[in-house]
């Protein structure tokens, strides 16, 4: 690591230490931290112990909380007879959680969702290294999707780190503008560009490096609330590049607009270019941009049986319509969700109509 312009040799974390002999044991021989110091040696009042990525500083007479610290296990339960939580003589809260939790993926909560953008700029929050979001989905289907509309007004070196999601599906479509990224095992680094795309496999290291003034995506995850992780070892490019890897049962997918073929879709007057995303997946989610050309007259009314069906309008307008719901206009960057056996029509507004059209899973029975 490089060095601190403050030139700090360490830290520690002090708690107060009534009983510093059992306490000193307990660290030791139960959680095992290693004794760095102690004093005075004819009545010691203060010990100094590392260990597992922490400094502690045991002092008798310091005042305050005895304190809460949260230690990754592989085997939680291993290390506290099956309880969550150990308990110091000190009163120091031990909160024991595992050190790769298995994918939290609430229930499924279908709803209709309709978002648009014409209702504000509060709807844009700060987020992650100096984007801007816009939540599509606001009530995230019970926390089991989030889908963002993203933007970086301001162009140029994107203060990001290689880092990884735990996820079961994510993918990012380029909007407006272009971005400069790097994946894991995929080369060197390359350009996304307005109507481009990629999935995201589970865990795969990944930068966002540069981008054009008022780059716009549209990103869609599962579950809502997933862990960012960064990884500080590992550097991008990576020498050998392998496309064909698979992260978690998926394969990384780069889409280009400019390379695509458009072929007939499912209802009469619409066309498609597939994404890529149900082959690298093995159908747990489908992924196109839908079009409609002159005198298309829209996606007549029909029902599905997806877990989760998201539109977000590129291009054009359209009016929306669905069972017991007053009618939406939707122009560019609005979005909906539409749950499972409710039916709904999309009518076409005018020539030019696109849509990002998001599926799970890929093979979805449809009724007209």
């Amino acid at each position: 690591m490089d060095d601190h312009p403050l030139d700090i040799a360490a830290a520690e974390i002090v708690l107060p230490c009534p009983e510093l002999d059992e306490t000193l044991a307990f660290f030791r021989a139960r959680l095992g931290f290693r004794l760095e110091m102690i004093f005075p040696a004819d009545d010691p009042a203060v010990a100094v112990l590392s260990g597992h990525g922490l400094r502690l500083r045991l002092a008798r007479d310091a005042g305050g909380a005895p304190g809460l610290i949260r230690l990754s296990c592989r085997d939680p339960a291993a290390l506290a007879g099956g309880a969550s939580a150990l308990t110091a003589p000190n009163g120091t809260r031990i909160e024991l959680a595992a050190a790769d939790p298995p994918l939290d993926l609430p229930p499924p909560a279908p709803s209709l969702v309709v978002t648009r953008l014409a209702d504000g700029a509060d709807a844009w929050g700060a987020g992650r290294a100096g984007m801007r979001y816009r939540d599509l989905v606001p009530d995230r289907q019970g926390g089991r999707f989030i889908a963002s509309h993203i933007r970086i007004p301001d162009g140029g070196p994107v203060p990001d780190m290689v880092h990884f999601h735990k996820i079961r599906f994510q993918m990012i479509y380029c909007h407006k503008g272009w971005v400069d990224l790097l994946y894991e095992d995929q080369g060197p680094l390359f350009r996304l560009v307005a109507g481009d795309c990629v999935l995201q496999p589970p865990e795969i290291r990944h930068r966002v490096v540069e981008c054009s003034p008022g780059l716009e995506v549209v990103e869609i995850g599962c579950p809502a609330e997933h862990l960012t992780c960064i990884d500080h070892a590992l550097s991008l490019p990576t020498p050998d590049p392998r496309p064909d890897r698979d992260f978690g049962g998926q394969r990384f997918v780069r889409h280009q607009a400019a390379n695509a073929a458009w072929h007939p879709w499912r209802f009469d007057g619409t066309e498609a270019r597939d994404i890529g995303i149900s082959a690298a997946t093995d159908g747990l989610a489908d992924v196109r941009v839908i079009r409609f050309p002159t005198g298309a007259g829209g996606l007549p009314p029909h029902r599905h049986a997806a877990e989760f069906l998201f539109g977000f309008v590129l291009n054009g307008v359209a009016t929306l319509t669905a069972d017991g719901q007053q009618s939406s206009t939707l122009t560019p960057g609005d979005a909906f969700v539409i749950p499972a056996a409710m039916t709904y029509a999309l009518e076409n507004g005018g020539d030019g109509l696109e849509l990002l059209h998001v599926a799970l899973p890929a093979d979805y029975d449809i009724t007209v």
